[in-house]
């Protein structure tokens, strides 16, 4: 078996023949994306963001622009503007979101959705954000390794591009990526990016099952939900079901679940201990003759 069946075999491409839009920076994990997507055998299409942040980002999408030429790829450039300041990365990872087709896949790799996993941790993710891109059909490279995928683009014919911001240790992601899990891997004195990546399926088993013991709860809005019925349910189901509840948009990038202090105030009001309390993304949750309302 070469590199590129190794490679498939760990994939999670959609069937030979399907048209699928591919993410392609430039960088060996987007370009390995593109390789693998055409070894497989798929009607691709690549399309290329330039956020305009670097004096060199429309170099980026010329070189872009030239590969997918050489393998007669449909190269599509999306031109945003990203304004500096704080919170960049969220909104450029926003930016990029709305320019492309929602269904367009990543060269997200195992190493990402670890590093994923332990900035979550750090920010008191619940299971949503323990088990990131696990059966995500977007992420089709999310269980091979990083260098195995950058090996198998040097023994392309292509140059990847390489971003130098991804050495810059002022972003977080980057300090987990150099620091955080070499530290980690020395401490266990094993590789701890598989025990994780693994810890994330198992969590995203159990997950699932929860959704299914829950699926009523599914149906149930929140402005029609009794609070002395929903009072008398276990902590953890009602801290679930207002987690889903009270979601909101975040800069653009997505929808996020409110932290677990806004849980637990949104518990207090439902369990009648407080009125009101302020929410993030501008929401207010109160209480009225035992109904809630967001506004």
């Amino acid at each position: 078996m070469n590199t590129a069946e190794r490679l498939l075999s760990a994939s999670d491409f959609p069937e030979p023949g399907t048209a699928v839009d591919l993410a392609v920076s430039g960088g060996p994990d987007s370009l390995g994306l593109l390789l693998l997507a055409l070894e497989r055998g798929l009607d691709v299409r690549a399309h290329h963001v330039d956020h305009h942040a670097r004096p060199t980002s429309s170099d980026d999408a010329d070189h872009v622009e030239v590969i997918c030429g050489e393998l007669d790829v449909p190269f599509i450039r999306h031109d945003v503007l990203v304004a500096p300041g704080g919170n960049f990365e969220s909104r450029a990872r926003a930016a990029r979101r709305a320019a492309m087709p929602r269904s367009v896949l990543t060269g997200h790799t195992m190493d990402d959705l670890v590093e994923t996993i332990l900035l979550n941790m750090m920010r008191g993710a619940g299971f949503d954000g323990l088990t990131p891109m696990v059966e995500d059909p977007t992420k089709p490279l999310r269980n091979i390794r990083r260098n195995d995928l950058h090996f198998y683009v040097s023994g392309s014919r292509f140059f990847p591009l390489y971003d130098e911001t991804n050495e810059r240790l002022e972003f977080r992601r980057n300090r987990v990526r150099h620091e955080l899990i070499p530290v980690l891997c020395d401490v266990a004195g094993r590789d701890v990016v598989p025990l994780l990546a693994r810890q994330a399926s198992l969590m995203h088993e159990e997950r699932r099952w929860l959704n299914e013991l829950t699926a009523e709860d599914e149906d149930l809005g929140l402005e029609e939900a009794d609070c002395r019925e929903l009072a008398q349910w276990p902590t953890a189901r009602l801290r679930r079901w207002l987690r889903v509840r009270l979601a909101h948009d975040d800069e653009g990038d997505g929808v996020h679940p409110p932290s677990a202090d806004e849980v637990e105030r949104a518990v207090r009001v439902v369990r009648g201990e407080a009125v009101a309390t302020e929410l993030g993304g501008g929401t207010r949750l109160s209480r009225s003759a035992q109904r809630l309302r967001l506004e």
